[in-house]
C-alpha cells in the first residue's frame, strides 16, 4: 500500500496541474490582451487608426476603434491611409506579425520605427488585443501616388 501512495499523490498533483492550465494560459492571456489595450491607447495607434479618435479626445465606443480612416495623409510620399487594423490582423498569424512587426517600413506618417523598437511581449500583446476585438469595418483607401489627388478630405504635410 504505501508504494501507492506516491503514484496518488502524483496523479493528484497531475490532475491538480491540468485543472490549473486552462485557467493560468487564461489569465495569461488576458493578461497579454489588457497589456494590447494599454499599448493601443498610449502608443498613439488610435490616433491614426480610428476614425475621429483624437477629435473626440479619445471618447470613441472601443467597438470603432483600429477600424481604420479615409482621412488621408498627402506629402511627397503620395497619399496614405490608416490601415484597419482588425481587417490587417486577420492576415497573419502570431508568428507571422512578429516577422513583419520587425522589418515592415510603411510610407509616412506611420512611425514604424516606434513598432521596431517595442519588446516581443509587446508585440504580442498589441497582435492579440487586436485579433480579441475581432474584424470590422471596411479597408482603408489604397495609397495614391504623388501626383494623384486624393478626393476625400486629407492633411497636407509640407515637400
Amino acid at each position: 500500500m504505501p508504494k501507492t501512495l506516491p503514484f496518488v499523490a502524483a496523479a493528484g498533483m497531475l490532475a491538480a496541474l491540468a485543472a490549473a492550465g486552462p485557467a493560468a494560459a487564461s489569465d495569461a492571456d488576458r493578461a497579454l490582451v489588457d497589456r494590447g489595450r494599454y499599448l493601443v491607447q498610449t502608443a498613439g495607434c488610435n490616433d491614426c487608426h480610428t476614425p475621429g479618435y483624437a477629435t473626440a479626445e479619445g471618447r470613441v465606443p472601443e467597438a470603432s476603434w483600429l477600424t481604420g480612416d479615409p482621412l488621408g495623409w498627402r506629402g511627397p510620399w503620395g497619399t496614405t491611409y490608416a490601415t484597419n487594423l482588425r481587417l490587417y490582423m486577420r492576415a497573419h498569424s502570431e508568428a507571422s506579425w512578429l516577422r513583419t512587426a520587425r522589418s515592415f517600413k510603411p510610407r509616412p506618417p506611420m512611425p514604424w520605427f516606434n513598432v521596431h523598437a517595442m519588446t516581443e511581449r509587446d508585440l504580442r500583446a498589441l497582435y492579440r488585443y487586436v485579433r480579441h476585438l475581432g474584424p470590422a469595418g471596411a479597408p482603408a483607401p489604397a495609397w495614391l501616388p504623388p501626383d494623384q489627388a486624393p478626393t476625400g478630405p486629407y492633411v497636407q504635410f509640407p515637400g
